[in-house]
Order: C-alpha cells, then structure tokens, then sequence
C-alpha cells in the first residue's frame, strides 16, 4: 500500500502511524493528517442542550466533591452547622470576593485555634431546640422547659466567647486584628442578660420549673406530693393486710393512677376494686376502690401544676419575644461561626495550608496575576512575581489522605483496646496459659507500623504561567486520574474557603467553574457507549467554559479507534488552547498528543513515573518529560519469550526505540536534575541553619560582655561603698594624731622651760624673761602662721588646682571649695573627698 491513501494534513500537528508496505513489512512513518476528516463526521447528535450547573454539578461529582463535602460537615458541632455548611460547600456562583471572604474566615479561626483561649465548640448547643424556642415565641405559644434551657446554653457561650476574646486582646492587641472578621462576629453579638437571668431563676438545670417559679406551682406540687403520700400509705395498707402465699402484690402507676399489680388465680378474690387489665402472664392491675377518690383528686392536682408551669412558661415566651430579633441574629451567628469552625477544623485535622488564591486579569493576550495574599511572605519577593500559575508542592488527595487516617485510627484504637484487655484478663487472673487465646497484639502492632509508612504520595504540580494545556501520560494505575482529582478538589476548596492539604507556599488561580469528565460516562439510558459518553460531556464543557475555567480530562481521545481518537484528542486540545479554558489538564495514552508541545508553546508535556525494576509505579510526576512505552520492557521482565519480544520491537519499528531511548536520556537528566536541585536546597537549607546558629552565638557574645562589664562595675561600684568608710576613718585618725602630736610637742617645751628656770633662777632674772619672751612670741608667730595658712589657702584656692592631702600624703584635684564651711571637695583617683582647708598644701 501507498502511504497517500491514507494520508492527510493536520493543524501544524504529527502523528505516528504504522502502514503497511507492498512486501508485507510495517513500518512507521511520521505524517500530518487532517483533524477535520475526524470531527463532525462521527461524532452523535447531541440530544438536548444541557444548562451549566447541570454540567458542573456532575463535574463535581466525578470529583467526588460531594464525599469532601460530608467530610467537613462532619466537623461542625451542630446540626444546622453541618447542613449549613454543605449548602454553603455546594454553592456554584461564588465570586472572587467571596471565595477571598471565606478564605479570611477560615485562617482566623484556625488562628484562634492555635491561640488557645477562645474555644469555637458548639456541640453543648442544641441548635433545634433553639429554633423551635423561637417559633413558639414568634406564636405566641409557650415554650418548653428544655427549649428555655437551650436558650439559656446559647447566651452563655455566646457571653464566654466575648470574655476570652476581650481578655486575649486585652493581653496582646494585634490578636484582634489575627482573629478578623471573626473578631468583630463576635464583638457584634447581643447578649441579652435579663433573660438570662429570667430562665434561671424560673428553670432547673434539667429542664422542669422550679418550685419557686410561682406561688401557684409551688402550692399545686405540695398538694401532689401530699396525695402520692396518701396513696403510697393506704396501698401499703392493703398490700400487708392482703399479703398471702397465693398472691403476690406489687404497686405500680397507670396514666397517672397508683394501683397494684397482683399475680394469682383471681385478682378480685384478693382485692376490691376496678380491674384496669388482665393477663396470664403478666399478672392483673387493679385499681382499689379506697384509692380512686385520691387518685381523682391527684389528677386535679396534677392538672393544676401542668396548668401553673404552662404559665411560668408563658411568661418566659413574653420575656423572649422583647428581644427576638437578637435571638434570632444570635442564631444565625453561631450557625455561621460553626461552618467556619467546621472548614478550619478540616485544615487543622489533615494539615491544610492558607493558599495565595490570585484573580487571572487578561491583558494584551496574557494573563497577570491579581493575589489576595500580596503582604504574605513567600518563595519570591511579590506573588504576582512567581514564575508558576498553579503551585501546588507535596499536594494529597484529600480523601485518600482521610481514608488513611481513618484507617490508621482504627487500628491503634484497636491496639489500644487489646491492650487494655490482656491488662484486664492478667489483673483478674482469667488467663490460665494454653486455655484462653490471648490476643494477637504484635500484630496490630505490625499493623499500625505498616499504615504509618504506607502514608499516601503527595504530588507535586507546577504549571508555567505560558501554560493553557498540560498533556500528562504515564502507565495504568500510575496516578494520572488522581492527579486530575487533586487539582479539581484542591481549585474547588480554595474557591470555597478551604484550606488546600498541601505544604507551603500554595498559589492557585480563582477559576470561576471546574469541568471535568473523568471515568466512564457509558449511559445505558441514554443508549450511548463510553466514547459517546465521554463526547457528550466533552462537548458541554466546552460550550460552556470562559477563559477563567479550569478543565480536567482523562484519557482524551479513548474508546475508539487509535489513530482517529488522537486525531481527535489534538484537535480537542489545540482547540482549547487557543479559545477554551483558562487551563486544561488533559491525560492519555495517545503519543500523538505529547508531540503538540514542540510546536505550540502553549502546550507542556508531563509523565509519572515508572519504576522498571520493582515494575511499579512511583507516583512521581517528571515534568517537561513526555511518557514513554513500557509495555515491551515490562513484558521482557515478565519472562515473556525474546522471540516475541524481538517480534513485538521490530513491529514497532526502530524510530520509536529511537524514541523511547531520547524520552529515557531525558528522565535520566531529569532526575539528575532533581537530584541537584535537592542536593542544593538541601545545603542551602545547612547554610541557614548555620547563619542562624552564628547569629545566636553572636547575640550571646554580646549579651555575655555587656553581663561581665555590668558585674564589673558592680563590683567596683561596691568596693568603693566599702572603702569610702575606711577612709574616713583613716582620715579622722590622721587629724587626730597630728592634734596629739602638737599638744605633745607643746607640753614638753613648757616642762624644759619651767626646769631651766628653776635651775637658772640664781643665775639671773633678767636673762631668763627675756628667753621666756622670745620663746612665748616664737610659739605665738608659729601660732599665728598655722592659723593664718589655710586662710591663706582658701583665698588662693580655685577649682582645678591641685593639691596634697597632708593625712593621706596623695595628690587630688579641687572641685568645690567651700569658705563658709573650712572645707573643700577634691578628686583623688576615683574618689571625691571633702577634706578640711587645714589638712591641704599646695
């Protein structure tokens, strides 16, 4: 055969063929063929146009979105929370602010979760007995005691949720900004102290009225009380007067009545009265006829106390109808704060992450990114700025994450339960060895190890903002169809307020809907097979897409024949890449398709991972990497026969080796890429650590020499408190001594004087006057120069001068001279003295 008759042309599109030539070969040629032979011919009429929601509502549910759903109202502690929350979940027309809105709820109360104080738990709350409190007052009707007492528990946790929010702002005011807009929710609710107060004083803590509600009640419920007591005494009367062998007596109530219950051959033979019933088995009821006028009267009694509470009930109706508008805002808003609490227990609980949702704003052809988190701090200085549209690093299925942890909880309850019972059987001693089977507990055990390393594969999805359709390919059971889930449900949660279960930084655009067609869509009903299925649903997603949409399709291009399904399938792709979705995400096994990214740019290939050795997927995504063919390797490792093998490679001709062999180069550069890059990051992640150890050592240095110089002129600062005592002391026993001294020096020139003149005195008179003279105005001169010097001093003293202090013999510098006192404050060293002007020399 001639490879024209078969030939045709397509969009700047190849495609792999194999033809038969006239010797009977195959061989594989690369050809152009027309898409359009394709399109429109064999595709079926479409029954009846389907509107938009219909198509995202079955979008979402081969997303499984409706399970996720359940999932997180199963957080909320209510029941109205938990339906409020599904209905807010299913909501398809949520705007951009409204997605940023919830998104800000949900980070604030996983703030007051980590802040520890302010408990969102509304599970004490009977939500319905609330509600059908507030229908009965907007009726008028009086409400029930555990209505009001429902009442009640809904003001006072409203009432606690104010207090621990004012008492933690009042220890750190920025907590208040942390916890908006839930803060103001709450800051905003009306508690309503009267009726607080009101329902107390009238209800029990179990619903009844109290006693003490009326005068009226209270004399109603003696009266009752009184009766039973009279009943009770005249029964227990004829039951010992009655008693014998042959029957047996037992009293008993019935409607109200107090009667007996006797077992014997004929009730009536034992006691008068009004047979109520009759029963072989079960014995008789009698009424006596000494009991009924009580027991008319106690039903009286009891009409009036149910007459009087119905009044004390009424009058709680009348206090609630005051203030029902803020009952009914109060409901709303524990309702509301429920279904937020729900979303951000969900995080709390599989590890979610705020995720920076962007506005995709087309301009000049491209797309630029509007953030909701530009003041967060990321991998990159702006958001806007990073080089991915979608980034989802280490991203879980978040219900195969839930089903692991469900799973994983059950068996260590299971563990934790065997224990506890091989603990009970040994304290009781019940174990005896070989007659009782213990319980196998290394197995659950065992059990428990393995669920915590078979831990689900995150994915890492990263898509280049050039991107419009990524083209994945990959083996069976390899991951591609959970991948397109984990996109879908992670776009989907970000736009609903939840938090995405990935790890951190999360920037993910704002689609305004998410189509998907995702497993078969064979309908039976409708008479279509899964081709048709998937046709159908292909061809109202793209009716309905905008440029801001997201479309996930599975094996494009499958269930009919190979070269027309990836005929089709690029036709498909190319289609939406110029007009379509925002971002298609597309899977197939088609190898046709992976050829369309080297020639469109809006096109990038990507492939999971395959493991030839253990032959076994990994779950990884190697990404700019088209998929290769396995199936021959696979097979060759299987054991299956060379020849066949040989057969099978030449009938797939040499140029797809060739192939498969550049594809093989590329995943082996890759991977040594990833390598490096962790090698890398990983370093960088040491030389982190280690600029932040040096920083602290730093910081301790320093606080460390600051300590030593603080202690240092502690020390000093108490040794000279120490020192300055003694050295007053040394100073006034120096003046002291030199006073001492002088009155010494004095005395004993006045003893020689008066010796020398007793033995002198025959000598001459005269001479010895004179002598005593002179020396009386030389002590008197002496005298007078003493005196005269510091005088002298302190007229020539100024501050700055230096002297010497005559008791200490040291040197010191004049700061203060002050005349009036005889006293002058000088410097020595690091002492300040205050030193008399007679102790000083220049």
């Amino acid at each position: 055969m001639i490879l024209s008759t078969v030939s045709v042309t397509t969009y700047s599109s190849f495609g792999l063929i194999t033809v038969a030539s006239s010797s009977g070969c195959r061989r594989n040629r690369l050809v152009r063929f027309e898409v359009r032979a394709f399109v429109g011919k064999h595709l079926p009429p479409l029954q009846k146009h389907v509107d938009k929601s219909s198509v995202l509502t079955s979008s979402l549910n081969l997303l499984e979105w409706d399970k996720l759903c359940e999932s997180v109202s199963s957080f909320a502690g209510t029941s109205l929370g938990r339906e409020a929350s599904k209905a807010q979940l299913w909501q398809l027309n949520h705007t951009y602010e409204d997605s940023t809105r919830l998104l800000g709820e949900t980070n604030a109360a996983v703030e007051m979760h980590k802040h520890g104080d302010i408990v969102l738990d509304f599970s004490s709350i009977d939500i319905a007995l609330v509600k059908s409190a507030i229908q009965h007052a907007r009726r008028s009707l009086p409400v029930e005691g555990i209505e009001a007492l429902s009442i009640l528990t809904l003001l006072q946790l409203a009432e606690t949720l104010q207090l621990n929010l004012k008492a933690a702002i009042k220890v750190d005011p920025d907590w208040y900004q942390r916890f908006m807009p839930i803060a103001d929710m709450i800051s905003d609710m009306v508690i309503i102290q009267s009726l607080m107060k009101f329902i107390q004083r009238l209800i029990d803590e179990d619903g009844s009225v109290k006693d003490t509600a009326s005068s009226d009640l209270k004399r109603s419920r003696d009266r009752v009380r009184a009766l039973e007591m009279k009943l009770n005494q005249l029964l227990d009367s004829l039951v010992r007067n009655k008693m014998t062998e042959a029957y047996s007596h037992e009293l008993c109530n019935v409607g109200g009545r107090w009667c007996l219950k006797l077992e014997g051959a004929d009730p009536r033979a034992s006691v008068q009265g009004l047979l109520l019933t009759s029963g072989s088995g079960t014995g008789s009821i009698v009424e006596p006829l000494s009991a009924v006028p009580l027991n008319d009267e106690l039903q009286q009694a009891k009409a009036s106390v149910a007459l009087a509470e119905e009044e004390v009930l009424l009058k709680i109706t009348m206090k609630m109808q005051e203030d029902l508008i803020h009952m009914e805002n109060l409901l709303n808003s524990v309702v509301k704060l429920d279904v937020i609490n729900a979303r951000a227990k969900h995080s709390i609980s599989f590890g979610g992450v705020s995720p920076d949702l962007f506005l995709p704003i087309a301009k000049d052809g491209d797309f630029l990114a509007h953030s909701t988190n530009e003041n967060k701090s990321s991998v990159t200085s702006h958001p806007s700025e990073w080089k991915w549209m979608l980034y989802l690093p280490k991203a879980y299925h978040p219900l195969l994450l839930q089903n692991h942890y469900q799973q994983l909880k059950k068996a260590m309850k299971d563990v934790s339960d065997a224990t506890a019972e091989n603990r009970r059987r040994k304290q009781g001693g019940v174990m005896t060895g070989k007659n009782l089977t213990d319980i196998d507990l290394p197995s659950l055990q065992i059990k428990v190890t393995k669920l915590k390393e078979a831990r689900p594969v995150p994915v890492d999805i990263f898509v280049d903002k050039k991107t419009r359709v990524l083209v994945m390919t990959g083996p069976n059971t390899g991951g591609k169809t959970i991948c397109l889930k984990t996109v879908g449900l992670a776009a989907m949660m970000a736009k609903s307020g939840l938090h995405v279960l990935s790890a951190e930084p999360v920037k993910i655009p704002w689609f305004d809907s998410i189509f998907a067609d995702i497993g078969d869509e064979q309908s039976l009903s409708q008479s279509l097979s899964t081709f048709s299925g998937h046709l159908k649903q292909i061809s109202n997603i793209q009716r309905h897409s905008t440029r801001r949409s997201l479309v996930l399709l599975d094996e494009v291009g499958s269930g009919t024949n190979p070269i027309e399904g990836a005929a089709l399938g690029m036709s498909l792709l190319e289609s939406f890449a110029e007009s379509g979705a925002f971002l298609t995400i597309a899977t197939t096994h088609h190898g046709e398709l992976k050829t369309l990214k080297y020639s469109n740019d809006a096109f990038e290939n990507a492939c999971l991972e395959f493991d030839e050795i253990n032959l076994k997927p990994t779950y990884r995504i190697l990404w700019g990497v088209p998929g290769r063919s396995n199936a021959i390797s696979i097979s060759e490792r299987l054991g299956l026969p060379q020849i066949i093998i040989d057969n099978a490679r030449g009938l797939y001709g040499a140029s797809n080796a060739e192939i498969n062999g550049v594809i093989m180069d590329m995943e082996k550069h890759k991977q040594n890429f990833h390598n490096h890059v962790s090698e890398a990051q990983h370093h960088l992640m040491l030389s982190k650590d280690l600029h932040e150890k040096l920083l602290v050592t730093k910081r301790k240095v320093v606080d460390h020499i600051l300590e030593l110089r603080y202690k240092k002129m502690q020390e000093i600062s108490h040794i000279s408190a120490m020192a300055r005592p003694l050295l007053h002391k040394k100073v006034r026993e120096a003046r002291a001594t030199a006073s001492q001294h002088l009155q010494h020096t004095l005395g004993t020139k006045n003893q020689q004087t008066s010796t020398s003149k007793n033995q002198h005195n025959s000598e001459g008179n005269k001479q010895q006057t004179v002598a005593s003279n002179n020396e009386q105005l030389i002590a008197s001169s002496e005298d007078s120069k003493l005196t005269s010097k510091p005088a002298k001093h302190a007229k020539q003293l100024e501050i700055g001068d230096k002297v010497v202090i005559s008791s200490l013999r040291k040197e010191a510098t004049v700061i203060k001279v002050e005349l009036s006192k005889g006293e002058v404050l000088v410097q020595a060293g690091n002492m300040k003295l205050k030193v008399k002007l007679s102790d000083l020399e220049q």
